[in-house]
């Protein structure tokens, strides 16, 4: 898994959905598939269950080539709380996760894939995850196959969702991700939806893109990686 780009997008909700949209249809122009970071609650009150049209939109893009990842449960992290699977025990991960996992199977949205809020999930929450039927976690440093125990290195680099979103980490962004290209690795890129509404961070995130594509890597989805061993599964993303 080598030589590959992978675009990620989170926070998807009734507020950042034309923002979202927006950005696939920039994404659909340069034939880049994205996978899209679903969580059942967010802050302020907002379940993904009763945003029919941001389901919809969702369900259309991952029947074309996205993917539909978890992305926790319903704990927004804080200035002074942990992200939601950051120091979770395991018996806590299986139930917030089998409760998110029935939201996304209500929806038509379900996944077999995991990604914790900042990519920080604790010894307890990966123990949890294929007790919980989830075959690939997508760490901060690695992507790991939960049933083969295969590890691939590869950083994300991102904006917002732990990520900084100032001008100087936007050219510490570019530059890392062009180094990472021209020598043929892994590019794992990440935004949060409400920064594709800011325009330095959009054009950031699209000039990393074009980069890793003028140095030949391939663009992918995080499901390549859930059906790279074993049978698809055709209920999940």
């Amino acid at each position: 898994m080598t030589s590959q780009l992978l675009v990620s997008v989170s926070g998807i909700r009734d507020t950042t959905r034309d923002a979202a949209v927006s950005f696939a249809a920039s994404m659909d122009k340069r034939d880049v598939p994205l996978s899209l970071l679903v969580s059942p609650r967010l802050k302020h009150g907002y379940r993904l269950a009763d945003d029919a049209t941001t389901v919809a939109w969702l369900r259309e893009r991952r029947s074309g080539t996205d993917a539909i990842v978890l992305h926790g449960y319903d704990q927004a992290p804080t200035k002074r709380r942990r992200a939601e699977f950051a120091v979770i025990g395991e018996h806590e991960a299986r139930l917030r996760l089998t409760a998110a996992d029935r939201v996304l199977e209500t929806t038509g949205l379900r996944t077999r894939i995991f990604a914790a809020p900042r990519w920080s999930a604790s010894p307890g929450a990966i123990a949890a995850l294929p007790q919980a039927g989830f075959r690939v976690n997508l760490g901060f440093t690695g992507i790991d196959d939960l049933r083969s125990g295969d590890h691939v290195r590869g950083r994300v680099l991102g904006i917002g969702d732990g990520f900084p979103d100032e001008r100087w980490w936007c050219r510490v962004l570019t530059r890392s991700v062009a180094r990472t290209a021209r020598r043929g690795g892994v590019v794992r890129l990440s935004i949060a939806a409400k920064h594709l509404e800011t325009p330095m961070a959009r054009h950031t995130l699209l000039d990393c893109i074009d980069l890793a594509r003028h140095h030949g890597l391939q663009p992918v989805t995080y499901r390549r990686r859930e059906n790279a061993t074993g049978g698809r599964d055709t209920s999940a993303a």
